[in-house]
């Protein structure tokens, strides 16, 4: 079966096909940092975390590029409301942002471009736009004559009569209201670099066109985002690039959103879970499970609720990954994945059938051990840990081995008390008050903690 991807723009899964035989190139438009990370910004990166590793997995050279808006009306406001300059806002955010990804297992990508470090490319964009009569400059503003691209609105599906299009402060001399900013008139205050045109300072959507043509070239083969980057960035990005004359993204792939209360995930609403406060609550590899585990395209309602359930699910792969090492010793990965779990990775990307293979084969693994089969055991563990590795889930990988799997100051706090009373419970066990180790199990067993007596020693583990 060939690996498939469903495009938004043609709105249907399609066989992939690279433009160069063995190698993938891959833009994503990565982090606005005028704040933060939450969750929901973070699922976009693991998503395409994701599918750059099983990329790699079937073989291919991966080109990953994930850029940075780092200077933005957003950026600049936010320093005004903070009375600091807008650079030391974005960052402190950029920062934050590396730090989210590496704490949920993202491998880097290969370039992190900055837009404002790639000026010089957009003027030259634009250059070229103006010459083709495809854009303007109006009172230092340099905009994007919308009318003279035929395709414009086919990614969005919008009928151009009826486009509304964004605009910010200041966006004078339009000849069409519908017409887009590529690069904005200088105001006081505002960081600005000198043009042809005035001084000024980049729009949102030029730095993407500028960078994926320095970095990817005239075509490459995938573009991706979240949904709510159709329009207009995506739109927009696509009728610069194009009319500039590049052949642009291949295949368009976005990611849905996650949701608080059945609303898009948003630091202007309020509703954010910031990826730093959430890392100190839950394990980042169980995070990890949750914003990966489902399908790309699929909604994620965030609650608590749900998370829990991902954590005790993720315990089930834990608890057969330890106690099979037990028995068999360290296993490495398996050369290859099961059959049934590349073919769910093959048909865009279906991580949750995926890992329904994941979890039949640690039944299988339990039964064996159940069994005392060793081979069958060591077989199945070899299995599961070649599909978590391609997830980024493997919890003996050593992304996770120096604790950063561990990261949360809560879990440590619960496994000293945990294991306090489970010294208890064996010095009960000494002098043969059973009954009271008893007790203590089970008190620990209605707290959501499972308690198993290993030769080792006991061990503690979510309830399953």
């Amino acid at each position: 079966m060939s690996l498939r991807l469903y495009d938004t723009m043609t709105r249907q899964v399609r066989d992939f096909v690279p433009l160069v035989p063995g190698c993938v190139s891959i833009y994503l438009c990565g982090a606005t940092v005028q704040a933060p990370p939450h969750i929901g910004h973070i699922r976009s990166g693991l998503n395409f975390d994701v599918m750059q590793r099983w990329f790699r997995y079937r073989g291919y050279d991966v080109t990953f590029v994930r850029n940075v808006t780092d200077i933005d009306d957003k950026v600049i406001a936010k320093g005004r409301e903070q009375s600091t300059d807008w650079w030391k806002i974005a960052s402190a955010n950029e920062r934050a942002f590396s730090e989210g990804y590496a704490a949920l297992g993202c491998l880097p990508p290969s370039v992190e471009p900055r837009a404002t470090g790639h000026v010089p490319e957009m003027i030259e964009m634009m250059r070229g736009l103006i010459e083709r009569g495809h854009a303007y400059a109006a009172d230092g503003n340099v905009y994007f004559a919308v009318t003279t691209f035929p395709d414009y609105l086919e990614l969005s599906n919008q009928e151009l009569e009826n486009l509304r299009q964004p605009a910010g402060d200041n966006e004078t001399g339009k000849r069409d209201p519908r017409d887009f900013a590529m690069w904005k008139a200088v105001k006081p205050g505002e960081p600005s670099w000198e043009t042809p045109w005035g001084r000024g300072r980049p729009g949102w959507h030029l730095e993407c066109s500028a960078m994926a043509h320095k970095y990817l070239g005239r075509a490459f083969d995938i573009h991706g985002g979240g949904l709510d980057l159709i329009f207009p960035h995506h739109e927009n990005e696509i009728a610069q690039s194009r009319a500039y004359g590049d052949d642009f993204a291949n295949f368009w792939v976005h990611n849905a959103w996650v949701t608080l209360a059945g609303e898009k995930m948003s630091k202007s609403l309020g509703n954010s879970v910031l990826v730093s406060e959430m890392v100190r609550r839950w394990r980042p590899i169980v995070l990890r499970y949750y914003l990966a585990g489902p399908h790309y395209r699929s909604m994620i309602e965030y609650s608590e609720e749900s998370l829990r359930e991902a954590e005790t699910g993720f315990a089930r792969i834990e608890g057969f990954i330890e106690r099979a090492v037990e028995r068999c010793g360290p296993v490495d990965p398996a050369p290859e994945v099961p059959p049934a779990f590349a073919e769910a990775m093959d048909d865009d990307l279906g991580v949750p059938q995926a890992l329904a293979v994941v979890h039949t084969a640690v039944r299988q693994g339990n039964s064996a051990l159940g069994a005392d089969d060793k081979e069958s055991t060591a077989a199945r563990l070899a299995e599961v840990r070649a599909m978590l590795g391609v997830l980024g889930l493997d919890p003996l990988d050593e992304q996770w081995a120096d604790g950063a799997g561990q990261g949360e100051e809560l879990t440590g706090v619960v496994d000293a008390l945990v294991r306090l009373v489970l010294e208890q419970r064996q010095a009960a066990r000494a002098r043969k008050d059973f009954a009271t180790a008893d007790a203590i199990r089970d008190q620990l067993g209605a707290a959501g903690l499972a308690v198993e007596d290993t030769p080792s020693g006991p061990r503690w583990t979510i309830g399953q």
